[in-house]
This record gives structure tokens, sequence and C-alpha cells, in this order.
């Protein structure tokens, strides 16, 4: 019953990068690790494959259409990827399997992943859940009106959480886009999708390049039904807009943080 609910959690995912240029991403962690019973950390390399393989079928969409602003994403894309290298190749290859022990429980590497998927969780799910304001109007100065200082340092911490925890900088891009860089909403799901696109796979081939063994057969499995769910967000993102289904997959995002929190540091195996 859960790998049918597992790859049903697939569909929802796409369906959710397509509408909102990202939410759904963060799910991937949690539905491998509890639904399809794959480890955790193999489980940031699956999603890093997923995900920015689906986000670039969706970014193809859109930029079809026009709605890819390739300058910008060049801009935020320079210092994540060399966060991205960073964390992949150096941070994460430098936790110990077993961190610490409290009298008969152990902390793991894997615990640590899921609790700091699950912090990240939380803070997507405010991201969602609070009222926006009114959508800026594009400036027409492009790129260069951006502020460098602060899309470096986005573009730094998106890079390390997309290699790290394998998902959830959907949250971090489209504001960024929209306020910095002045997008309107359609163009930064866009250039928020070609973004995670190219920061996901290219962490993804840093794991092949090490070494990670892939069951390739069952991520190609879940991939062809993340794949349909973002054919359908992209189409019904014509009719329905992301900010209209933030709140509500933000509470539930926030509850699925807490769930991981509790099965990890409250009632740990």
């Amino acid at each position: 019953m859960l790998p049918y609910l597992g790859y049903f959690a697939a569909i929802f995912i796409g369906i959710s990068l397509g509408i909102m240029g990202g939410g759904g991403s963060i799910l991937t962690v949690p539905v491998l690790v509890y639904l399809l019973s794959v480890s955790p950390v193999l489980s940031t390399a699956y999603s890093l494959f997923v995900v920015g393989s689906t986000s670039l079928v969706g970014a193809t969409s859109y930029f079809r259409r026009g709605l890819v602003s390739v300058p910008t994403a060049a801009v935020f894309l320079l210092p994540s990827l060399v966060a991205v290298f960073l964390t992949r190749n150096v941070l994460l290859p430098a936790v110990p399997p077993e961190l610490f022990t409290v009298g008969h429980l152990v902390f793991t590497k894997d615990q640590l992943v899921l609790v700091a998927f699950a912090l990240l969780m939380v803070c997507a799910a405010y991201a969602m859940i609070r009222r926006a304001g009114p959508e800026p109007a594009e400036s027409a100065a492009g790129p260069g009106a951006l502020n460098y200082p602060l899309v470096l340092t986005i573009g730094l911490v998106v890079g390390t959480l997309t290699s790290f925890v394998g998902a959830g900088e959907g949250f971090l891009i489209l504001p960024a886009l929209v306020l910095f860089a002045r997008l309107p909403m359609p163009r930064a799901v866009g250039t928020s999708l070609a973004i995670i696109a190219a920061n996901s796979l290219i962490s993804f081939l840093g794991d092949l390049s090490a070494g990670m063994p892939i069951d390739w057969p069952f991520l190609l499995r879940f991939l062809v039904f993340a794949l349909v769910g973002i054919g359908l967000g992209t189409y019904l993102a014509r009719f329905i807009p992301g900010a209209t289904l933030k709140p509500a997959f933000g509470w539930f995002t926030l509850a699925m943080g807490g769930f991981i929190l509790v099965r990890e540091v409250v009632l740990p195996k």
C-alpha cells in the first residue's frame, strides 16, 4: 500500500512544481524515506534527480512561452553552483555516520539530514502560509537592477540547501526573484524552475561521479509519475494562480515537518 501512496505523492510533487515553481519538491525526501523505504542520504540524491528532471521539463515549457529570464537565472546560479560543489563534495562526506550519543540513543547522519529537512519544511511552510503583498512591477533595468550582495548570499544559501537536503530552495528563490529581480509571478516561476533544475542535476551528477549506488529502474519509475504531475501542473498554472494554493500547501508542509521532528527527535527508533 505504501509504495502506491509514494508514487501517487510523486504526481502531487510534480503538480505543485508546475503551478508554484517549488513547494512540492520539499516533500520528495519524506516520500522516499517514509513511503518508499529509501535511506535518507540516498533519498537526497534521488530527490536531486527527480526534482531536477521535473523542473527542467517545467522550465522548458515556461521558456517556450518566454517566461524564463535567462540573465537573472545566470546571476543566481553562479554562487549557487559554488555552494553545490562544496556542500556535496566536502561538507556532506565529512559528516560522520554517528554524531553523538545521549544515553542509549545514537544521533546519526541520517537523522541529521531528516531533522535539517524538517526545519527547512517549517521555514518553507511559514513562507507559504503568510499573506503575500502586492506583486511588484517588472523592472525595466533587468538583471542590472539586482541587489548583487543579497543575490550572492541567497545563491550560496540556495546551493547549500539544494545539496544538503536534496530540495527546498524554491521558497527562497521565488520571493527573491519577485522582490529583488522584480519579475512578475509567471516569469519568476519559470526562472525558479530553471535555477532549481540546474542546481539539482549538477548536484546529482556529483553524486554519480562519487560512486553513489543508484537503483535506476526504481528512480526512473518514480520520475515518470512526477513528470505526469508537472505536465498537469504547468497546464493548470494557466487557470489556477499558485498564490491561491500556497497557504493550504503551507499548512500541509508544516504538519509534515512536525511529524518528521517528532519521529526523529522525540520518538526515535
